[in-house]
């Protein structure tokens, strides 16, 4: 079986999960037990197969395996429950195995609880709180007893022939991969922002090839979400010579960012849960913002109410060009990040709506002073409909602390070339490339790219709106009026011996005298 195929039998198995929770759970909330329990199984299966590894090298020497295990990445650990006597009722390894031999128990959604506590507290360095967002034994949630316990029971059965061990699932993003596909799915009925918890693959790679991450580079996205972005970014340094950290406010996906951390194996990645414009966790020993080397995100688009009344007295300085409306924040997580990249050489690369590159009043200001202050480095036009949920279509903008002095900024419309679909377009691999290559060139290509002067963006009134500089018009062909004439002539004529016919058949029926 190829990766192809043991991905769909995955999606498939998921999906068969899903019907689980239909009509009881809104389709946004399915994904938070179905990938918990998922990375559960995960959790099981590598644990299991590293313990076949070293029992089988150690020849059942149990103190030599425990040893071993404890060296492992993650420990699972032993669930020991006290009865009313104070006395041990029942004890466990907290695996998925032992969950599904006490599917049919009462308490099943407590000891699925009990299970995800015990996990954390054994890997407080890497798992702490990861769980406390999403609770199994909820009547709220799930139901009343016999229903939740019901539901759970089926859920277990769903997944239990799932066989997730590196050896089956190869180099498969498990969690990464089946959260795309949910996302996919539910989008619709979920009626999130565009863009405001996942970054579809394609642009996710385009971004971090733009932005070029390099070895020893320290790597930030302030609205990380699912954390897709941050690893794709991570990959392209080619070694795990990187460092990288990220910001998200909601606490289900900020739970789901540090699954994926985890199953990415970037176990020291730094995932703050919090208000990155209101409470940036990041700092310096002096209390100053952190300052990294490239910085990415895909933020919610036009965040209203971000916080702008703490924004005149931001003690970080970070919207000193000026304070963006109440009901937009694409201005403001711009002015945190650029704010937050190394001076003289930190890059920042942006997911923006359309709007960014032109709206007036004080957007306008804030815009004028980045590309006065040569911050600015190209504007990309991406087409509509790659976002889930969403027709609306995007740019990405590239802004670089090392511009040199006169530097034109680069103008792509890629607005035309993509993979067209009923539910979603996507870039394809070549569509990528080229977007990169016209990037790193920096030359103007007729219809597609246009590097802009200053002086140029200044007549423009700092507008970037792209049709400005990226002439994409295709002239209506030339009308040849004679043969046209001559053909509106023959119709005629043809229509006139039509009728003649046609008034004949009606006078041998007799319709007409």
């Amino acid at each position: 079986m190829n990766d192809e195929q043991k991905r769909d039998v995955i999606f498939n198995t998921v999906w068969r999960a899903c019907d689980t929770f239909r009509g009881v759970i809104d389709p946004a909330g399915y994904k938070d037990y179905i990938l918990t329990m998922l990375f559960v199984k995960y959790l099981s299966d590598i644990h299991k197969s590293k313990l076949a590894e070293f029992e089988k090298k150690y020849r059942g020497n149990r103190l030599r395996i425990e040893r071993a295990m404890k060296l492992e990445r993650f420990y699972i650990p032993q669930i020991e429950l006290m009865g009313d006597k104070n006395e041990i009722e029942d004890s466990f390894p907290a695996t998925f195995d032992s969950l599904y031999e006490r599917r049919t128990q009462s308490n099943i959604g407590a000891l699925i609880n009990i299970l995800l506590e015990q996990l954390e507290d054994a890997n407080k360095a890497k798992l702490h709180n990861v769980f406390r967002n999403i609770d199994f034994n909820s009547e709220a949630n799930l139901g009343q007893t016999r229903q939740r316990n019901n539901r759970l029971k089926t859920l277990l059965e769903d997944l239990v022939d799932l066989d997730l061990r590196k050896e089956s699932v190869g180099h498969m993003d498990v969690i990464g991969d089946v959260y795309e596909y949910l996302i996919e799915k539910f989008a619709a009925s979920a009626g999130k922002k565009a863009g405001e918890f996942y970054t579809p693959a394609a642009v996710s790679e385009t971004l971090a090839r733009l932005v070029a991450p390099q070895s020893g580079n320290r790597i930030c996205d302030p609205a990380c979400g699912s954390g897709s972005l941050l690893i794709r970014a991570g990959k392209q340094v080619g070694s795990d010579d990187y460092a990288l950290y990220g910001q998200e406010m909601n606490g289900s996906t900020w739970a789901l960012c540090k699954m994926n951390m985890f199953l990415h194996g970037v176990d020291a990645a730094h995932i703050g849960w919090e208000d990155t414009l209101r409470h940036p966790l990041f700092k310096d020993q002096h209390g100053n913002l952190m300052k990294f080397d490239v910085v990415i995100a895909n933020p919610p688009f036009s965040l209203d109410k971000w916080g702008q009344e703490m924004a005149a007295g931001d003690r970080f300085g970070r919207f000193q060009r000026g304070i963006p409306p109440k009901s937009k924040g694409d201005w403001a997580f711009i002015s945190h990040m650029l704010a937050t990249a190394v001076e003289g050489s930190g890059r920042v690369g942006v997911v923006v709506p359309h709007g960014v590159l032109f709206r007036g009043g004080q957007e306008g200001k804030i815009r004028e002073a980045v590309i006065r202050e040569n911050l600015l480095d190209a504007v990309i036009g991406l087409p509509a409909n790659l976002f889930f949920g969403t027709g609306i279509p995007a740019a990405l903008m590239i802004f670089d602390k090392a511009r040199a002095v006169n530097r034109r900024i680069l103008f792509i419309d890629a607005s035309r070339e993509y993979e067209q679909s009923t539910n979603q377009n996507k870039l394809r691999p070549q569509d990528i490339e080229k977007i990169v290559a016209t990037f790193r060139k920096r030359k103007s290509i007729d219809k597609y790219a246009h590097a802009a002067t200053f002086k140029e963006i200044k007549e423009n009134e700092f507008n970037l709106n792209i049709p400005r500089y990226v002439d994409t018009f295709e002239p209506e062909p030339e009308i040849d009026i004679k043969a046209v004439q001559d053909e509106i002539e023959a119709i005629e004529t043809e229509l006139v011996e039509t009728r003649k016919k046609m008034n004949g058949y009606l006078k041998e029926l007799g319709f007409i005298q």
